[in-house]
């Protein structure tokens, strides 16, 4: 959206009517005017209250709202509603705004201005008694001007030609492609934030399923334990063990079933959503394949990431600096013009058209050639030049970086999908520990002990896997970053 500025900044006075007819049209055409504006301006403070109240009122109303989203819908909302993002959109229109502030400098000034001076004492001359025959060396005291001066003024410059000026608008312009990589940059991070939310949610809500799988099978170990223990056929001991596995199960159960409404809030948080509103997540896991992504990483180029491209602008804001600087040795150029009105007289008279109005107009041109500054211009230049130098080993120094990051994230991105694998098949080989151990239970040539074990071994590959799966997805996220395949 464009910006928009103050169109009116004061009002500097209201004239007294006119004595003539055509002026008292005049100044009634003012007074209808000024009183249509100031309707206006109240209608729409008015305005603006309740608009601001009407969206209040849809917050609310939004706030216990359902939303069901997929992970890139996701996203797509926090690039609307996520704090980070909007200020620095925000901070995009003031650059842009700031590029209209520094072209209005080299547009035509216009001014006006009105001057009313009552003098209370009118100034004094002094004139040499001589003149008027008295002694030499004698002065009489005489004043001169009346005590009521009145001047109607206005003035106009433009800007010809000043170096400084045309590298001060290159240099907003640049700046303001600076502000929209930032924004890029920042929308980069929050998709990468929100994604890793993102999967931490479904990772807990899909560990709970396996919790309550878990939950059944010893629930079921201790019905048949209970049973034969009320049979004589197993020791206390054995009921014991059992019910103090359950319990901890059942107790982990509402830690994860806690954890996962924080988990739900913290995305809600991170996307910019309202707490109160229901969220439900439309993606599953079943819709990536960790262990078969298979990502290039030959021919990586630094280019693709933002913040090279963030340096790279950095770097010509500090050439247009150097240039700056350098320009303040050129002449400038201005055109002005002034013409006004002067009333003098001994009475305020402002609407007598009997009293004169003296007029006073002049045009001209000024040439500002700078000579000499103490080397002043010198010292700036230096300095300029010296913070080039520090952005070009910036720039040298983050492309290092940049690459060591990548490599860093592809080594950690393949150790989780190995890792991932490995827990993939500790699953099944725990799965059959314990159906092996359960079987043997139930036909009596095992113990409750073996079966428990089993479970616990279960459990724990179990929670290895989850663990392996959310570093795999983490890291994915994580080297496509160091990519730049986050767009």
């Amino acid at each position: 959206m464009d910006n928009f500025k103050p169109i009116i900044e004061r009002i500097n006075m209201i004239n007294k009517p006119q004595t003539n007819t055509n002026q008292m049209k005049t100044q009634k055409g003012w007074k209808w005017s000024a009183y249509m504006l100031l309707s206006l301006l109240s209608l729409t403070f008015i305005s603006s209250i309740v608009f601001a109240q009407n969206n209040e009122n849809v917050r609310q109303l939004k706030a216990n709202e359902t939303f069901n989203f997929s992970l890139q819908q996701c996203i797509d909302f926090a690039y609307q509603n996520q704090v980070d993002v909007v200020n620095v959109q925000l901070d995009e229109k003031i650059a842009k705004g700031k590029i209209n502030e520094i072209a209005g400098t080299g547009l035509p000034q216009i001014n006006a201005s009105f001057d009313l001076k009552d003098f209370l004492a009118i100034p004094t001359s002094l004139i040499p008694a001589e003149f008027f025959g008295g002694k030499k060396g004698e002065f009489i005291a005489v004043k001169f001007g009346t005590q009521y001066n009145a001047t109607a003024d206005i003035s106009a410059s433009q800007l010809l030609f000043d170096g400084t000026y045309l590298v001060g608008l290159k240099a907003s312009k640049t700046y303001f492609e600076l502000s929209q990589k930032n924004t890029t940059r920042t929308k980069i991070e929050t998709a990468a934030t929100v994604t890793k939310a993102y999967y931490a949610t479904l990772i807990a809500a899909e560990k709970i399923n396996l919790i309550d799988a878990n939950i059944s099978r010893v629930k079921k170990l201790l019905d048949d334990t209970k049973a034969m223990y009320d049979n004589g056929f197993v020791e206390k001991i054995d009921l014991d063990r059992i019910t103090v596995a359950y319990n901890n199960i059942t107790v982990e159960k509402e830690k994860v079933t806690r954890y996962i409404v924080l988990s739900y809030n913290l995305l809600k948080f991170q996307i910019g959503m309202s707490q109160s509103a229901v969220l439900i997540l439309t993606d599953n896991l079943n819709n990536w394949d960790v262990a078969n992504w298979d990502i290039k990483t030959d021919g990586f180029d630094c280019k693709n990431r933002i913040e090279f491209s963030l340096m790279d602008v950095q770097k010509r804001l500090a050439l247009l600096d150097l240039k700056r600087y350098k320009s303040g040795y050129y002449p400038s150029l201005f055109a002005y013009g002034d013409f006004n009105y002067a009333q003098l007289s001994n009475s305020i008279e402002l609407t007598n058209a009997h009293v004169k109005w003296y007029p006073t107009g002049l045009i001209g041109a000024k040439l500002t050639l700078p000579i000499l500054d103490g080397l002043q211009k010198n010292a700036r230049i230096v300095q300029a030049k010296l913070n080039l130098k520090k952005v070009e080993n910036q720039q040298e120094s983050l492309e290092n970086s940049l690459t060591f990051q990548m490599n860093s994230a592809k080594t950690t991105y393949d150790n989780s999908v190995s890792s991932l694998k490995v827990q993939k098949d500790n699953i099944k080989l725990a799965e059959n520990i314990y159906n092996v151990s359960k079987k043997k239970y139930d036909q009596g040539v095992g113990s409750n002990l073996e079966v428990i074990t089993a479970q616990t071994v279960l459990k724990e590959a179990q929670d290895n896997y989850y663990g392996a799966l959310f570093d795999a997805l983490n890291a994915k996220v994580d080297l496509d970053k160091a990519l730049g395949n986050i767009k």
